[in-house]
């Protein structure tokens, strides 16, 4: 795809490939008076980076404990307590539903769901999908190939049916259509920016870091110090990191919007002045214009500006005013 939002996250993930030779590095570092400490780092640097990186790599609360509340209290001289959700710290960009491959299971049928073309989809297109049986596995399962449905083209049901009878699965239309439903079931998914991704995150390390610290703590020598301020040091580098990028779409996301180019459909009927349509009829543009009502099927290729009069065609016919604007 094509589309910004989809570059960003081709940016994002060139951004985080040269960060992480150079944070290996540090850590290599960082480890070479505890190297037996290396496991255990990567295992608590996953722990807690995991639960504020969702899966389009929006960064807030993603997979934390049920007890972590997503509210917060805040109290007033006016009201007793206001409950603000903590998404407060992030820009909505947008809600979008990401299919993904899947396999799905039930009724002892296998199925496997390839959407590998609709993936990378372009832009914020809303597109329909449609299921093509592409081929039965030597195990039973059923894979199908999912794509975006061009030209009015849907699901054929019955020959998928019938090329599964083919094949020897008996199947009914019901579970084949229960299928389908479960990988269009797939979750949205909320895009955002965190306006502080650094303060956020090294809030929640501290507090999670805190929990982990104390919990079960048994030895406190010289060297489980020195390996926990380790640990701190790597996480705060990599917040660092993380937060040198999201800053950088925060300005962005806040720089002022300016509309660069606008247009206008009007329907010609809406116009009472019969010398304005004639005018608009004679503008050097009007013959892209008027090939874009043939393609539209509104008109044939015999069409006469004094047919928009005498065939009341005004009444349907539509024009843009970028085409007037082209001559």
């Amino acid at each position: 795809g094509k589309g910004g939002f989809i570059n960003l996250m081709r940016i994002k993930s060139g951004y985080y490939s040269q960060i992480e030779r150079q944070l290996q590095k540090d850590i290599d570092n960082a480890l070479e008076k505890h190297p037996a400490f290396r496991n255990e780092l990567f295992d608590k640097l996953y722990s807690f980076f995991s639960r504020y990186f969702t899966e389009n790599g929006s960064i807030y609360f993603n997979s934390t404990p049920f007890h972590n509340n997503i509210y917060e209290k805040v109290y007033t001289d006016e009201k007793d307590v206001i409950l603000f959700w903590k998404t407060q710290m992030l820009y909505y960009v947008k809600t979008d539903r990401i299919f993904r491959t899947v396999p799905v299971e039930f009724d002892g049928l296998n199925f496997y769901f390839d959407a590998s073309k609709i993936e990378n989809k372009k832009a914020n297109e809303k597109r329909n999908i449609i299921f093509e049986f592409y081929k039965l596995q030597e195990d039973g399962t059923i894979i199908f190939s999912v794509a975006y449905s061009e030209k009015g083209r849907i699901t054929k049901q019955d020959e998928i049916l019938k090329a599964l009878k083919q094949k020897g699965i008996i199947i009914t239309g019901e579970q084949l259509e229960k299928a389908f439903k479960v990988f269009e079931k797939q979750s949205e998914v909320d895009f955002f920016i965190n306006k502080n991704a650094k303060a956020f995150l090294q809030e929640q390390f501290k507090l999670w870091s805190y929990q982990y610290f104390w919990d079960g703590a048994k030895d406190w020598g010289a060297d489980r110090v020195n390996q926990l301020q380790t640990l701190k040091d790597i996480a705060f580098k990599v917040i660092d990191f993380i937060s040198q990028f999201e800053d950088e779409l925060v300005k962005i996301w806040n720089k002022p919007k300016f509309v660069r180019n606008s247009n206008y459909v009007i329907t010609l009927d809406r116009i009472k002045d019969k010398k304005l349509i004639e005018k608009i009829l004679k503008a050097d543009g009007v013959k892209s214009q008027i090939k874009e009502w043939q393609g539209l099927g509104i008109i044939d290729e015999n069409f006469k500006v004094k047919d928009v009069f005498e065939n009341h065609l005004s009444l349907c016919l539509t024009t843009l005013t970028n085409h007037l604007m082209a001559g």
